[in-house]
Protein backbone atom coordinates (compact mmCIF):
# COMPACT_ATOMS: atom_id res chain seq x y z
CA UNK A 1 0.00 0.00 0.00
CA UNK A 2 1.09 3.16 -1.07
CA UNK A 3 1.92 5.29 2.43
CA UNK A 4 0.59 8.47 -0.20
CA UNK A 5 -2.76 7.02 -0.39
CA UNK A 6 -5.91 9.08 0.21
CA UNK A 7 -7.83 7.72 3.51
CA UNK A 8 -11.11 8.67 5.10
CA UNK A 9 -9.95 10.63 8.46
CA UNK A 10 -12.51 8.59 10.96
CA UNK A 11 -14.71 5.59 10.42
CA UNK A 12 -18.02 7.69 11.16
CA UNK A 13 -16.80 9.82 7.57
CA UNK A 14 -16.44 6.50 6.10
CA UNK A 15 -20.20 4.88 7.46
CA UNK A 16 -21.78 8.42 6.02
CA UNK A 17 -19.74 8.20 2.88
CA UNK A 18 -21.05 4.85 2.07
CA UNK A 19 -23.99 5.54 3.37
CA UNK A 20 -24.78 8.12 1.15
CA UNK A 21 -23.72 6.07 -1.67
CA UNK A 22 -26.16 3.69 -0.75
CA UNK A 23 -28.99 6.01 0.25
CA UNK A 24 -29.91 7.79 -3.58
CA UNK A 25 -32.70 8.03 -5.66
CA UNK A 26 -33.25 3.93 -4.84
CA UNK A 27 -34.71 5.24 -1.59
CA UNK A 28 -36.04 8.24 -1.83
CA UNK A 29 -37.53 8.17 -4.94
CA UNK A 30 -37.88 4.31 -6.19
CA UNK A 31 -38.86 2.97 -2.52
CA UNK A 32 -41.91 4.66 -2.26
CA UNK A 33 -43.51 3.82 -5.44
CA UNK A 34 -42.05 0.48 -5.32
CA UNK A 35 -43.61 0.13 -1.90
CA UNK A 36 -46.48 2.19 -3.39
CA UNK A 37 -47.68 -0.30 -6.65
CA UNK A 38 -46.82 -3.26 -4.10
CA UNK A 39 -49.02 -3.27 -1.90
CA UNK A 40 -47.15 -1.05 1.06
CA UNK A 41 -47.03 -3.22 4.18
CA UNK A 42 -46.08 -6.95 3.01
CA UNK A 43 -43.31 -5.15 0.44
CA UNK A 44 -41.91 -3.56 3.45
CA UNK A 45 -41.13 -6.42 5.03
CA UNK A 46 -39.60 -8.16 2.60
CA UNK A 47 -37.87 -5.11 1.27
CA UNK A 48 -36.13 -5.15 4.88
CA UNK A 49 -35.70 -9.20 5.07
CA UNK A 50 -34.09 -9.16 1.81
CA UNK A 51 -31.68 -6.23 2.95
CA UNK A 52 -30.28 -7.82 5.42
CA UNK A 53 -30.06 -11.38 4.27
CA UNK A 54 -29.07 -10.68 1.11
CA UNK A 55 -28.10 -7.63 0.29
CA UNK A 56 -25.73 -6.96 3.32
CA UNK A 57 -23.74 -10.41 2.66
CA UNK A 58 -22.66 -8.82 -0.76
CA UNK A 59 -22.07 -5.31 1.08
CA UNK A 60 -19.93 -7.43 3.70
CA UNK A 61 -17.88 -9.03 0.62
CA UNK A 62 -17.50 -5.55 -1.22
CA UNK A 63 -15.95 -3.59 1.66
CA UNK A 64 -13.53 -7.10 2.55
CA UNK A 65 -12.21 -6.95 -1.19
CA UNK A 66 -11.35 -3.58 -0.84
CA UNK A 67 -10.16 -2.82 2.91
CA UNK A 68 -7.72 -5.94 2.29
CA UNK A 69 -6.74 -4.88 -0.93
CA UNK A 70 -6.64 -0.96 -0.60
CA UNK A 71 -6.75 -0.47 -4.09
CA UNK A 72 -9.55 0.64 -6.43
CA UNK A 73 -11.77 -1.83 -8.08
CA UNK A 74 -9.75 -2.80 -10.74
CA UNK A 75 -6.05 -3.14 -9.44
CA UNK A 76 -7.72 -4.57 -6.06
CA UNK A 77 -8.76 -7.89 -7.97
CA UNK A 78 -5.14 -7.36 -10.39
CA UNK A 79 -3.60 -7.52 -6.50
CA UNK A 80 -5.67 -9.88 -4.85
CA UNK A 81 -5.71 -12.61 -7.87
CA UNK A 82 -2.99 -11.79 -9.95
CA UNK A 83 -2.78 -13.68 -13.71
CA UNK A 84 -6.05 -14.35 -13.32
CA UNK A 85 -9.15 -12.85 -15.16
CA UNK A 86 -11.25 -11.75 -12.12
CA UNK A 87 -9.94 -7.97 -12.70
CA UNK A 88 -12.55 -8.08 -15.65
CA UNK A 89 -15.35 -8.11 -13.07
CA UNK A 90 -13.80 -4.68 -11.83
CA UNK A 91 -13.64 -3.03 -15.13
CA UNK A 92 -17.27 -4.16 -15.46
CA UNK A 93 -18.16 -2.04 -12.38
CA UNK A 94 -15.84 1.07 -14.15
CA UNK A 95 -18.31 0.82 -17.14
CA UNK A 96 -21.66 0.04 -15.32
CA UNK A 97 -21.06 2.73 -12.87
CA UNK A 98 -20.22 5.44 -15.99
CA UNK A 99 -23.48 4.32 -17.88
CA UNK A 100 -25.72 4.97 -14.49
CA UNK A 101 -23.93 8.31 -13.83
CA UNK A 102 -24.44 9.64 -17.29
CA UNK A 103 -28.45 9.02 -16.82
CA UNK A 104 -28.23 9.79 -13.33
CA UNK A 105 -27.22 13.36 -14.53
CA UNK A 106 -30.12 13.80 -16.33
CA UNK A 107 -32.49 12.98 -13.23
CA UNK A 108 -29.96 15.33 -11.05
CA UNK A 109 -31.18 18.09 -13.50
CA UNK A 110 -34.33 17.17 -13.30
CA UNK A 111 -34.30 17.81 -9.26
CA UNK A 112 -31.93 20.90 -9.91
CA UNK A 113 -34.81 22.42 -12.56
CA UNK A 114 -37.94 21.19 -9.77
CA UNK A 115 -35.76 23.06 -6.93
CA UNK A 116 -35.22 26.17 -8.79
CA UNK A 117 -38.95 26.22 -9.38
CA UNK A 118 -39.89 25.91 -5.86
CA UNK A 119 -37.56 28.41 -4.79
CA UNK A 120 -38.82 30.82 -6.80
CA UNK A 121 -42.64 29.28 -6.21
CA UNK A 122 -43.17 28.60 -9.34
CA UNK A 123 -44.72 24.95 -8.59
CA UNK A 124 -48.37 26.03 -8.30
CA UNK A 125 -51.39 24.76 -10.24
CA UNK A 126 -52.88 22.31 -7.34
CA UNK A 127 -54.21 19.55 -9.53
CA UNK A 128 -52.23 16.23 -10.82
CA UNK A 129 -52.41 16.94 -14.28
CA UNK A 130 -50.97 20.40 -13.95
CA UNK A 131 -48.09 18.79 -12.21
CA UNK A 132 -48.17 15.94 -15.19
CA UNK A 133 -47.72 18.48 -17.76
CA UNK A 134 -44.98 20.09 -15.89
CA UNK A 135 -43.18 17.06 -15.86
CA UNK A 136 -43.83 16.24 -19.27
CA UNK A 137 -42.49 19.55 -20.34
CA UNK A 138 -39.56 19.68 -18.44
CA UNK A 139 -38.01 16.34 -19.31
CA UNK A 140 -38.94 17.39 -23.61
CA UNK A 141 -37.74 20.75 -23.21
CA UNK A 142 -33.93 19.99 -24.64
CA UNK A 143 -32.13 23.29 -23.38
CA UNK A 144 -33.13 22.65 -19.72
CA UNK A 145 -32.77 19.56 -19.17
CA UNK A 146 -28.78 19.54 -21.21
CA UNK A 147 -28.19 22.36 -18.90
CA UNK A 148 -29.28 20.86 -15.67
CA UNK A 149 -28.02 18.42 -16.22
CA UNK A 150 -24.50 19.94 -16.78
CA UNK A 151 -24.93 21.97 -13.54
CA UNK A 152 -25.71 18.70 -11.26
CA UNK A 153 -22.57 17.14 -13.10
CA UNK A 154 -20.45 19.87 -12.40
CA UNK A 155 -21.73 20.27 -8.85
CA UNK A 156 -20.62 16.67 -8.69
CA UNK A 157 -17.06 16.67 -10.52
CA UNK A 158 -16.45 19.80 -7.71
CA UNK A 159 -16.64 17.57 -5.14
CA UNK A 160 -14.82 14.46 -5.91
CA UNK A 161 -11.79 16.68 -7.32
CA UNK A 162 -11.41 17.51 -3.84
CA UNK A 163 -10.76 13.88 -2.98
CA UNK A 164 -11.89 11.65 -0.23
CA UNK A 165 -10.97 14.07 3.00
CA UNK A 166 -11.24 17.60 1.21
CA UNK A 167 -14.41 16.73 -0.88
CA UNK A 168 -16.61 13.45 -0.42
CA UNK A 169 -15.89 12.69 3.40
CA UNK A 170 -16.41 15.95 4.28
CA UNK A 171 -19.69 16.66 2.08
CA UNK A 172 -21.21 13.44 3.60
CA UNK A 173 -20.33 14.37 7.07
CA UNK A 174 -23.10 17.74 6.73
CA UNK A 175 -25.57 16.32 4.23
CA UNK A 176 -26.35 12.60 5.71
CA UNK A 177 -27.07 14.29 9.14
CA UNK A 178 -29.29 17.05 6.96
CA UNK A 179 -30.78 14.32 5.31
CA UNK A 180 -31.87 12.50 8.69
CA UNK A 181 -32.86 15.73 10.22
CA UNK A 182 -35.10 17.29 7.32
CA UNK A 183 -36.69 13.99 7.00
CA UNK A 184 -37.85 13.14 10.48
CA UNK A 185 -39.53 17.15 10.63
CA UNK A 186 -41.11 16.38 7.07
CA UNK A 187 -41.92 12.88 8.51
CA UNK A 188 -43.76 14.30 11.74
CA UNK A 189 -45.57 17.03 9.50
CA UNK A 190 -46.99 14.66 7.28
CA UNK A 191 -47.71 12.85 10.29
CA UNK A 192 -49.83 15.71 11.46
CA UNK A 193 -52.48 15.90 8.72
CA UNK A 194 -56.19 14.75 9.36
CA UNK A 195 -56.44 11.09 7.64
CA UNK A 196 -52.70 10.47 8.00
CA UNK A 197 -52.85 7.30 10.17
CA UNK A 198 -54.13 5.32 7.05
CA UNK A 199 -50.59 6.06 5.13
CA UNK A 200 -49.00 4.72 8.37
CA UNK A 201 -51.83 1.46 8.16
CA UNK A 202 -50.64 1.20 4.48
CA UNK A 203 -47.07 0.80 5.63
CA UNK A 204 -47.12 -1.34 8.59
CA UNK A 205 -50.54 -2.94 8.69
CA UNK A 206 -49.96 -6.01 6.49
CA UNK A 207 -52.17 -6.98 3.69
CA UNK A 208 -51.24 -10.32 3.03
CA UNK A 209 -53.59 -10.84 -0.44
CA UNK A 210 -49.94 -8.90 -1.80
CA UNK A 211 -47.83 -12.18 -0.22
CA UNK A 212 -46.69 -13.35 -4.09
CA UNK A 213 -43.69 -14.56 -6.17
CA UNK A 214 -44.14 -10.91 -7.60
CA UNK A 215 -43.93 -9.23 -4.53
CA UNK A 216 -40.74 -10.48 -3.29
CA UNK A 217 -38.97 -10.58 -6.35
CA UNK A 218 -39.26 -6.77 -6.44
CA UNK A 219 -38.39 -6.23 -2.96
CA UNK A 220 -35.51 -8.57 -3.44
CA UNK A 221 -34.17 -6.41 -6.66
CA UNK A 222 -34.83 -2.82 -5.05
CA UNK A 223 -32.87 -4.24 -1.51
CA UNK A 224 -30.24 -4.91 -4.21
CA UNK A 225 -30.01 -2.45 -5.88
CA UNK A 226 -30.45 0.48 -3.21
CA UNK A 227 -27.50 -0.79 -1.50
CA UNK A 228 -25.34 0.46 -3.98
CA UNK A 229 -23.76 -3.28 -4.65
CA UNK A 230 -22.48 -5.16 -7.99
CA UNK A 231 -20.88 -1.59 -9.27
CA UNK A 232 -17.45 -1.53 -7.24
CA UNK A 233 -18.47 1.32 -5.23
CA UNK A 234 -17.99 -0.06 -1.86
CA UNK A 235 -14.91 -1.41 -2.68
CA UNK A 236 -13.26 1.70 -3.93
CA UNK A 237 -14.90 3.52 -0.46
CA UNK A 238 -13.54 0.55 1.65
CA UNK A 239 -9.87 0.54 0.20
CA UNK A 240 -9.83 4.12 1.78
CA UNK A 241 -10.61 2.92 4.68
CA UNK A 242 -7.61 1.77 7.57
CA UNK A 243 -6.88 -1.99 8.47
CA UNK A 244 -7.20 -1.21 11.28
CA UNK A 245 -11.42 -0.09 11.13
CA UNK A 246 -13.69 -2.87 11.31
CA UNK A 247 -15.73 -3.52 8.36
CA UNK A 248 -18.64 -5.48 9.75
CA UNK A 249 -19.87 -3.09 12.06
CA UNK A 250 -19.60 -0.18 9.03
CA UNK A 251 -21.53 -2.46 7.13
CA UNK A 252 -24.12 -3.08 9.37
CA UNK A 253 -24.09 0.23 10.05
CA UNK A 254 -25.22 1.41 6.31
CA UNK A 255 -27.75 -1.48 5.62
CA UNK A 256 -29.80 0.17 8.66
CA UNK A 257 -29.20 3.71 7.00
CA UNK A 258 -30.74 2.91 4.05
CA UNK A 259 -33.73 0.87 5.37
CA UNK A 260 -34.06 4.16 7.79
CA UNK A 261 -34.16 6.49 5.17
CA UNK A 262 -36.15 4.65 2.83
CA UNK A 263 -39.41 3.96 6.01
CA UNK A 264 -38.63 7.94 6.74
CA UNK A 265 -39.12 8.30 2.64
CA UNK A 266 -42.43 6.26 3.18
CA UNK A 267 -43.45 8.26 6.17
CA UNK A 268 -42.91 11.14 4.63
CA UNK A 269 -45.08 10.56 1.35
CA UNK A 270 -47.70 7.84 1.96
CA UNK A 271 -49.91 9.84 5.59
CA UNK A 272 -49.72 12.66 3.47
CA UNK A 273 -50.63 11.20 -0.09
CA UNK A 274 -53.62 9.34 2.09
CA UNK A 275 -54.65 12.42 4.04
CA UNK A 276 -55.19 14.14 0.66
CA UNK A 277 -56.86 12.05 -1.34
CA UNK A 278 -54.18 10.61 -3.73
CA UNK A 279 -53.15 6.92 -4.78
CA UNK A 280 -49.90 5.26 -3.42
CA UNK A 281 -49.78 3.52 -7.24
CA UNK A 282 -48.70 6.36 -9.06
CA UNK A 283 -45.66 4.30 -10.18
CA UNK A 284 -42.40 6.39 -11.16
CA UNK A 285 -44.03 10.04 -11.50
CA UNK A 286 -45.08 10.15 -7.40
CA UNK A 287 -42.03 12.18 -6.21
CA UNK A 288 -42.30 14.78 -9.26
CA UNK A 289 -46.25 14.76 -10.01
CA UNK A 290 -47.85 13.93 -6.86
CA UNK A 291 -45.92 15.42 -4.30
CA UNK A 292 -45.60 18.88 -5.30
CA UNK A 293 -49.64 18.59 -5.76
CA UNK A 294 -49.53 16.87 -1.91
CA UNK A 295 -47.23 20.05 -0.59
CA UNK A 296 -49.41 22.67 -1.79
CA UNK A 297 -52.28 21.55 -0.28
CA UNK A 298 -50.25 21.48 3.54
CA UNK A 299 -49.62 25.09 5.57
CA UNK A 300 -46.54 25.93 4.91
CA UNK A 301 -46.20 23.92 2.08
CA UNK A 302 -44.37 25.82 -0.48
CA UNK A 303 -41.12 25.61 2.16
CA UNK A 304 -41.52 22.20 2.81
CA UNK A 305 -41.87 21.08 -1.06
CA UNK A 306 -38.26 22.93 -1.17
CA UNK A 307 -36.92 21.50 1.56
CA UNK A 308 -37.86 18.15 0.21
CA UNK A 309 -35.87 18.81 -3.24
CA UNK A 310 -33.26 19.86 -0.93
CA UNK A 311 -32.91 16.75 0.57
CA UNK A 312 -33.34 14.54 -2.79
CA UNK A 313 -30.83 16.42 -4.16
CA UNK A 314 -28.35 16.13 -1.40
CA UNK A 315 -28.97 12.26 -1.27
CA UNK A 316 -28.96 12.38 -5.10
CA UNK A 317 -25.37 13.72 -4.98
CA UNK A 318 -24.00 11.33 -2.57
CA UNK A 319 -24.75 8.64 -4.77
CA UNK A 320 -23.13 10.74 -7.89
CA UNK A 321 -20.03 11.32 -5.99
CA UNK A 322 -19.67 7.40 -5.88
CA UNK A 323 -20.51 6.37 -8.96
CA UNK A 324 -18.13 9.24 -10.33
CA UNK A 325 -15.11 7.92 -7.97
CA UNK A 326 -15.16 4.72 -9.07
CA UNK A 327 -14.02 5.68 -12.32
CA UNK A 328 -12.03 8.40 -11.59
CA UNK A 329 -9.93 6.06 -8.78
CA UNK A 330 -9.15 4.07 -12.02
CA UNK A 331 -6.98 6.58 -13.70
CA UNK A 332 -6.07 8.36 -10.49
CA UNK A 333 -4.68 4.88 -8.78
CA UNK A 334 -2.43 6.64 -5.71
CA UNK A 335 -0.89 9.49 -8.16
CA UNK A 336 -3.19 12.28 -6.55
CA UNK A 337 -1.75 15.34 -8.13
CA UNK A 338 -3.26 13.66 -11.02
CA UNK A 339 -6.74 13.75 -9.15
CA UNK A 340 -8.29 17.13 -10.31
CA UNK A 341 -7.37 16.11 -13.78
CA UNK A 342 -9.32 13.07 -13.75
CA UNK A 343 -12.18 14.03 -12.44
CA UNK A 344 -12.74 16.83 -15.10
CA UNK A 345 -11.91 14.71 -17.77
CA UNK A 346 -14.00 11.85 -16.28
CA UNK A 347 -17.15 13.59 -15.16
CA UNK A 348 -17.35 15.68 -19.06
CA UNK A 349 -17.47 12.19 -21.09
CA UNK A 350 -20.07 10.85 -18.66
CA UNK A 351 -21.90 14.38 -18.94
CA UNK A 352 -21.20 13.92 -23.02
CA UNK A 353 -22.60 10.48 -22.54
CA UNK A 354 -25.55 11.14 -20.73
CA UNK A 355 -27.03 14.00 -23.47
CA UNK A 356 -28.65 10.78 -25.51
CA UNK A 357 -30.73 9.86 -22.48
CA UNK A 358 -31.24 13.78 -21.42
CA UNK A 359 -32.94 14.34 -25.32
CA UNK A 360 -34.58 10.77 -25.15
CA UNK A 361 -37.98 12.12 -23.98
CA UNK A 362 -37.75 15.28 -26.38
CA UNK A 363 -35.75 15.66 -29.77
CA UNK A 364 -34.77 11.89 -29.91
CA UNK A 365 -38.62 9.95 -28.11
CA UNK A 366 -38.50 8.41 -31.35
CA UNK A 367 -35.27 6.53 -30.75
CA UNK A 368 -35.73 3.09 -29.76
CA UNK A 369 -33.60 0.21 -28.57
CA UNK A 370 -35.26 -2.87 -28.07
CA UNK A 371 -38.77 -0.99 -27.94
CA UNK A 372 -37.19 0.93 -25.08
CA UNK A 373 -35.91 4.84 -25.42
CA UNK A 374 -32.77 5.26 -24.77
CA UNK A 375 -32.98 6.35 -21.02
CA UNK A 376 -35.20 3.33 -20.49
CA UNK A 377 -32.45 0.95 -21.97
CA UNK A 378 -29.61 2.54 -20.39
CA UNK A 379 -31.42 2.35 -17.05
CA UNK A 380 -32.58 -1.52 -17.64
CA UNK A 381 -29.09 -3.11 -19.02
CA UNK A 382 -27.57 -1.88 -15.84
CA UNK A 383 -29.62 -2.35 -13.81
CA UNK A 384 -30.87 -5.99 -14.78
CA UNK A 385 -27.80 -7.53 -16.76
CA UNK A 386 -24.92 -4.78 -15.37
CA UNK A 387 -25.17 -4.80 -11.46
CA UNK A 388 -26.58 -7.93 -11.22
CA UNK A 389 -23.36 -10.02 -13.03
CA UNK A 390 -20.85 -7.67 -11.08
CA UNK A 391 -22.65 -8.74 -7.24
CA UNK A 392 -22.30 -12.43 -8.64
CA UNK A 393 -18.96 -12.00 -9.36
CA UNK A 394 -18.21 -10.58 -5.96
CA UNK A 395 -19.83 -12.10 -4.15
CA UNK A 396 -18.29 -15.75 -6.05
CA UNK A 397 -14.84 -14.22 -5.56
CA UNK A 398 -15.16 -13.51 -1.77
CA UNK A 399 -16.57 -16.83 -1.60
CA UNK A 400 -14.73 -19.11 -3.80
CA UNK A 401 -11.36 -17.69 -4.37
CA UNK A 402 -10.63 -16.33 -0.61
CA UNK A 403 -9.72 -19.03 2.12
CA UNK A 404 -12.17 -19.26 4.47
CA UNK A 405 -9.26 -18.40 7.15
CA UNK A 406 -8.89 -14.96 5.32
CA UNK A 407 -12.60 -13.71 5.23
CA UNK A 408 -12.68 -14.77 8.92
CA UNK A 409 -9.64 -12.48 9.80
CA UNK A 410 -10.87 -9.86 7.88
CA UNK A 411 -14.14 -10.33 8.95
CA UNK A 412 -13.70 -10.92 13.10
CA UNK A 413 -17.40 -12.01 13.45
CA UNK A 414 -18.23 -15.18 15.88
CA UNK A 415 -18.11 -18.37 14.87
CA UNK A 416 -21.65 -18.81 14.26
CA UNK A 417 -22.39 -15.41 12.53
CA UNK A 418 -19.47 -15.99 10.20
CA UNK A 419 -20.95 -19.02 9.02
CA UNK A 420 -24.05 -17.29 8.56
CA UNK A 421 -22.70 -14.85 6.23
CA UNK A 422 -20.52 -17.73 4.31
CA UNK A 423 -23.90 -20.01 3.62
CA UNK A 424 -25.26 -16.33 2.70
CA UNK A 425 -22.47 -15.16 0.14
CA UNK A 426 -21.72 -18.58 -1.28
CA UNK A 427 -25.49 -19.67 -1.78
CA UNK A 428 -28.25 -17.39 -0.58
CA UNK A 429 -27.28 -14.05 -2.54
CA UNK A 430 -25.62 -16.47 -5.66
CA UNK A 431 -28.77 -18.02 -5.81
CA UNK A 432 -31.13 -14.66 -5.53
CA UNK A 433 -29.21 -12.74 -8.21
CA UNK A 434 -29.77 -15.24 -10.57
CA UNK A 435 -33.52 -15.33 -9.50
CA UNK A 436 -33.64 -11.32 -10.06
CA UNK A 437 -31.73 -11.74 -13.54
CA UNK A 438 -33.76 -14.23 -14.86
CA UNK A 439 -37.19 -12.82 -13.80
CA UNK A 440 -36.34 -8.59 -14.57
CA UNK A 441 -35.34 -10.21 -18.04
CA UNK A 442 -38.20 -12.51 -18.99
CA UNK A 443 -40.69 -10.74 -17.31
Amino acid sequence: MSSNRDQFTSKLGFILAAAGSAIGLGAIWKFPYTAGTNGGSVFILLFILCTLLIGLPILMSEFLIGRRAQADAVSAFKKEAPNKPWFLAGWLGVLVSALILSFYGVVGGWILSYLFRAVTFQLDGGTEEHYGALFSDLISNPVEVIFAQALFMFITIFIVQGGIKGGIERAGKWMMPALFIFFILLAIRSLTLDGAIEGVKFMFVPDWSYFNMETLLNALGLAFFSLSVGVGAMITYASYLPKTETITSSAFNVAWMNIAISILAGLVIFPAVFALGYSPAQGPGLVFIILPAVFEQIPLGSVLVIVFFVLLLFATLTSSMSLLEITVSVFVKDNYASRRKYAWIVGIVIFIAGIPSALSFGHWSDVSIMGKSIFDFIDYMTANVGMPLGALAFSLFVAYYYKTSITQNELNLPTPMYWIWRVAVCFVAPIAIIIISVYNLFA
